[in-house]
């Protein structure tokens, strides 16, 4: 049937005879029935309505031009090569050559691959099997991605299989047949040969150079021809986005961004931020295009290892999609991995030098950008990307910056305002004067005995720009290696006394120049590098209640912090005191009894919470009240955002419960998936006041870097959008991932190179099934009893008197987002 008219004129009369040839279509295929699904442009298949409606709706709306297989209305699935989100689907063993298509035709491949993976395609798995040889192998493979069976498990199994299956049976008898069979398909990796001193890559102009031209390091292991030193396992991420556009249902999600935008000061997503529409204003042609990709980076290391004392470690780097949903952009699935920089040391502040090659496609999708096909839209068009900032812990956040985090100025944010002191007796730097962040005419700011005896009459200086750093690094000269300089560098004469001061004056602040920089864009992002909230949260959680238990290892107090308040001259009863021949430590008011820890830990371990929610606590906690262990991430963010206001109730002065309250209560908010712009500057207050009355009752020695960094959270929640788009949880677990890749400990990063392009192609071959699944995204647990009906076990009833009921009922209202404006 001719559908041409669809994209006419809804006046013209052609337009007219297609509706009415469409409708009659419809009903004679669905004589029994008046309602139809409408193809208009608004219901798009998805409500139903009369004749009459539908009609009207044509009209008025325009007809749904992709719908051009009428599968809704009685069409059968024609034989074409694309597919349409909408379109009704082959058995799944049909689309096994599609796949194999859209894997070659948008990425560069030998066309001998292709061809041997068609001749596969025509091969049944045994005779009169459904399944052809390639969607058979693939089907076990997915189960072996998806469960994590180790290769030799997987390769028992297909021996099994060709002995099981019927004669003359096409399945692979081992697992190196099988990775013969599937490497067409999976994207390829580059492997770069680096300097052992992280001096330079064998890369460019020095792809032929068989020592490095700095330290003069051989390339080659000593008594080897070919086998190098160092390699860096290269990803490259352009075929990458090519492929997730070669999906029709993920090239139409990288669009969801633009889709329903509302406009009410909230943010729930990073296109919500100022940062976001800083991009679309500033590069209007970039903006305007919804298909151009919005990245962010992160890079971590890992011990591929099992065992926690080797020394070994390798620096995953991976990137990040914000186009993508908001239940999909930070999913496993779509973590891309880019670069794996090998061990076993880590490349600290030479990590510049591994990321080149990735910095070099960041420009290129920048500046020139690819071509690439939309199958969603069917049409070709030039994709961009722009890379929105990075997320790291704080000292990976110092190696990708270049920015000092030790010392005095550790703060990146305040840099030469920062406000520290050094305590000798601790022999650590603290970081105390929150007061300044206070408005003016704040009671705390003339307070004089609860904190260091002087008024604070200073006010924070505004952060740095990208464009002042720019300025202020510029003629930085960037040196790399981890030994001594090159005999070139020796010779050089020694520069002017006025240079060298200006250099020396720089360092104080910052290693290097960032990588970073040669992106144009770079310098104006109003956020270049990511707080982790994450790390933040735990470290302060750790301080807090390795404080309150005098947990050791853990507190900030004892005897070298009490001799700290002497030299200070504050606080004089927290101060020692000798009696006889003993230095005494007299109790402070954030202390606990042996009687108080021991109803501390009764609390946390009785306290059930949810399948899944966090550890047991009542597995972390013991009868000593001085140990409490193996507290991971995820359960310091729920003591300290849930559980911890319970536990310290009624154990503690009520002055500092209450200010360890608020820092809950903090942390509780500043971590709401959906951000009221109109309540950060109250919050922002409250953390304030928060830290100034935590530096009246805590000694200096709390106050290490991560209790000052949460000053400037709120700043970058304001800026970036909600915090769980931004911090290390999903890259962590996606490490857990690549450390369970690791097979052969000889060869730690080969594994996971191996492991991550093999689950990278079954990923791509599981969106042309039907309900195939996914590896990255897996389906949420469900009790078992439920799913297969088997009874619950037995319960005990017990009767709940009024007054528990009513406090139950309180509890419920108080925590109910509606009924909050009546509570204000």
């Amino acid at each position: 049937m001719d559908k041409s008219w669809m994209s006419l004129g809804r006046l013209s009369k052609e337009y007219d005879d297609g509706v009415n040839a469409f409708l009659e279509f419809a009903q004679s295929n669905n004589p029994k029935s008046d309602v139809i699904p409408c193809p208009c442009v608004n219901c798009i298949n998805l409500r139903p309505g009369s004749i009459t409606s539908v009609r009207f709706h044509l009209f008025a709306n325009g007809f749904d031009e992709n719908y051009t297989v009428w599968s809704f209305h009685g069409e059968g699935s024609p034989k074409v090569e694309v597919r349409c989100p909408d379109e009704s689907r082959l058995p799944e063993f049909d689309y096994t050559k599609e796949m194999l298509h859209d894997a070659f035709a948008y990425v560069e491949k030998e066309p001998d691959s292709l061809k041997s993976l068609l001749e596969e395609c025509d091969k049944p798995l045994y005779e009169g099997s459904k399944h052809n040889a390639l969607s058979g192998l693939m089907i076990f493979q997915k189960l072996k991605g998806q469960f994590g069976w180790s290769d030799t498990s997987f390769n028992a199994l297909l021996g099994a299989l060709k002995t099981v299956l019927p004669a003359k049976n096409t399945i692979p008898s081992s697992m190196y047949e099988a990775k013969k069979l599937l490497k067409g398909i999976g994207l390829e990796y580059e492997k770069i040969h680096a300097c052992e001193n992280d001096c330079v890559l064998f890369w460019n102009e020095h792809k032929d150079a068989s020592e490095c031209p700095t330290c003069g390091t051989s390339r080659w292991k000593k008594n080897t021809k070919n086998v190098p030193r160092k390699v860096l396992w290269y990803f490259p991420p352009i075929p990458r986005f090519r492929r997730m556009f070669s999906s029709p249902e993920i090239a139409h999600d990288l669009t969801w961004h633009a889709q329903g935008k509302v406009i009410d000061g909230k943010l729930t997503h990073p296109r919500d931020s100022p940062s976001w529409k800083l991009v679309d204003n500033t590069w209007k042609e970039f903006g305007r295009e919804n298909r151009n990709l919005r990245l962010a980076l992160s890079a971590d290391g890992i011990n591929p290892h099992k065992s926690l004392s080797s020394k070994h470690s390798c620096w995953p780097v991976t990137l990040i999609t914000y186009n993508l949903p908001s239940y999909l952009c930070m999913s496993r699935k779509f973590i891309m991995l880019t670069l794996l920089i090998s061990g076993p040391k880590q490349p600290g502040n030479n990590i510049d030098v591994y990321l080149a090659p990735l910095i070099a496609d960041l420009k290129l999708l920048w500046e020139t950008g690819v071509r690439t096909f939309d199958a969603y839209k069917k049409e070709y068009f030039n994709l961009r990307a722009v890379l929105l900032w990075t997320i790291n812990d704080f000292p990976a956040y110092g190696n990708l910056s270049g920015c000092v985090t030790k010392g005095y100025n550790a703060c990146p944010i305040c840099s030469d305002n920062t406000c520290s002191q050094w305590l000798p007796k601790s022999r650590k730097v603290c970081f105390l004067g929150h007061r300044r962040f206070l408005s003016l005419k704040h009671p705390l700011r003339k307070r004089k005995k609860d904190f260091n005896n002087e008024q604070e009459n200073d006010v924070p200086k505004k952060p740095l720009s990208g464009e002042e750093i720019y300025e202020h690094l510029a003629g930085f000269q960037n040196t790399w290696g981890q030994k001594i300089k090159s005999k070139t560098e020796k010779s050089k004469k020694k520069s002017s006394k006025k240079k060298k001061e200006i250099i020396d004056e720089r360092a104080k602040f910052w290693h290097k120049k960032s990588i970073f920089f040669e992106l144009e864009y770079w310098k104006k992002l109003l956020v270049r590098h990511q707080l982790d909230v994450m790390h933040i949260e735990k470290n302060v959680c750790e301080s807090v209640y390795g404080t309150l238990l005098n947990l050791p290892n853990k507190t900030k107090d004892g005897l070298k912090a009490r001799q700290d308040l002497e030299d200070l001259g504050i606080k004089p009863e927290l101060q020692t005191q000798v009696k006889g021949n003993r230095l005494y430590l007299p109790p402070a008011i954030y202390t606990l009894n042996s009687s108080e820890k021991h109803q501390f830990y009764d609390t946390l371990s009785n306290i059930k919470v949810p399948d899944g929610y966090s550890s047991n606590f009542k597995n972390l906690v013991s009868d000593d009240v001085s140990k409490m262990n193996g507290l991971k991430s995820n359960d310091c963010h729920v003591l300290m955002q849930q559980l911890l206001p319970f536990a310290i109730k009624g154990v503690l002065n009520v002055k500092v419960r209450k200010t360890i309250i608020d820092l809950c209560h903090f942390f509780n908010e500043l971590c709401s998936k959906v951000v009221d712009v109109s309540k950060l500057s109250k919050l922002q207050s409250n953390i304030v006041s928060t830290l100034c009355l935590l530096e009246k009752y805590f000694p200096p020695s709390f106050f290490d870097v991560m209790i000052h960094l949460m000053v400037h959270l709120v700043r970058e929640v304001r800026l970036c959008g909600p915090v769980h788009f931004r911090w290390m949880y999903p890259f962590e677990r996606f490490m857990k991932i690549l450390k369970g890749y690791v097979r052969n400990h000889h060869r730690p990063e080969g594994c996971i190179a191996e492991s991550y392009v093999a689950e990278e192609a079954l990923e791509f071959w599981s969106t042309y099934l039907k309900n195939g699944g996914s590896i990255g995204n897996p389906h949420e647990r469900d009790d078992e009893r439920i799913r297969t009906g088997k009874p619950l076990s037995g319960a005990t009833v017990d009767v709940v008197d009024t007054k528990i009921l009513d406090e139950a009922h309180l509890y419920v209202l108080r925590n109910t987002a509606a009924v909050e404006p009546y509570t204000e």
